[in-house]
């Protein structure tokens, strides 16, 4: 290729799952990553969003997520989010809620409601503290029993995948999307030699060869680069306000110490003065008994 593609810059994001012409490989991907929770894999789907390069190209703030309806009428969402901006995790369930009650029009009732997912693709680790990579959110008591039975949402913290050995097709999925930048498109690794890996990889060579593509492909990258040079001023600044807040109680603290302090001194030199007087108070009364 003549340059490397990153396949979680949203625009070839977009045209890796929400093309038509890619549609088995949207396919594909759902089956990997879904693969425990569907009863049977998925053969057909229906892209609601489709990818449009000419539209794509000249649009800025193109929708960048695709929508998918399956033969049995369930939704699919699938989106990529490099950054951890304020308030992701409520975006990201208002995005599944979004989608799950657009289902109903004027007139129809709750049973015509189907299964819903969302599928979230992170690149930056959303819950840092936890080691698995891929985490599923459903409807779930304490006891792990389920109010309704109708999809939820998965996050692939992408950041976390360090695979080196390929086992299942969600491994391929997730590692193609971490190391797709660095293949060589004339030497690829045995785990990219199947027929979804080889039509991906002409997805990015279509950007790395189409000049205009490849354009579109590096004004995203600049825009990216942009928010998170943003994004890491906003974090600075808040690390700034939060030393600043910590500063200051720590100061409110001393002085509170001191204050402490300042009392107990005062307080044990008023204990001295009462004994002092105490004694001498009591010397008097020896002496007035002596001259008895």
């Amino acid at each position: 290729m003549k340059h490397p593609i990153d396949p979680k810059v949203d625009c070839v994001f977009k045209a890796l799952l929400g093309a038509e012409r890619n549609r088995r490989l949207l396919i594909h991907f759902l089956n990997a990553i879904l693969a425990d929770e569907l009863t049977a894999p998925m053969v057909e789907v229906e892209i609601l969003n489709p990818y449009n390069e000419r539209e794509f190209l000249d649009d800025k703030l193109s929708i960048v997520d695709v929508k998918a309806r399956d033969a049995g009428g369930r939704l699919y969402q699938i989106e990529i989010q490099l950054l951890n901006v304020a308030d992701l995790p409520a975006r990201i369930l208002y995005g599944w809620a979004d989608l799950y009650s657009a289902q109903l029009q004027d007139g129809d009732g709750y049973d015509q409601l189907k299964p819903t997912y969302s599928i979230w693709l992170l690149g930056q680790a959303l819950r840092p503290k936890r080691t698995e990579v891929v985490h599923r959110f459903r409807l779930r008591d304490d006891q792990g029993r389920s109010l309704l039975d109708h999809g939820g949402i998965w996050l692939l913290e992408l950041s976390k995948f360090t695979g080196e050995v390929v086992e299942t097709e969600q491994d391929r999925w997730l590692k193609f999307f971490v190391e797709g930048e660095r293949l060589d498109a004339e030497r690829l690794p045995a785990w990219m030699d199947t027929e979804e890996m080889q039509q991906a990889m002409s997805t990015l060579k279509a950007f790395s060869e189409k000049t205009r593509a490849y354009h579109q492909y590096q004004a995203r990258q600049n825009y990216l680069r942009q928010q998170q040079s943003l994004q890491n001023h906003l974090n600075a600044l808040l690390a700034q306000a939060e030393q600043a807040r910590a500063a200051e109680e720590q100061a409110r603290a001393a002085e509170e110490q001191a204050r402490a302090a300042e009392e107990q001194a005062r307080a044990a030199e008023g204990r001295e003065r009462a004994e002092k007087e105490a004694a001498l108070a009591e010397i008097e009364r020896l002496k007035a008994l002596l001259r008895n």
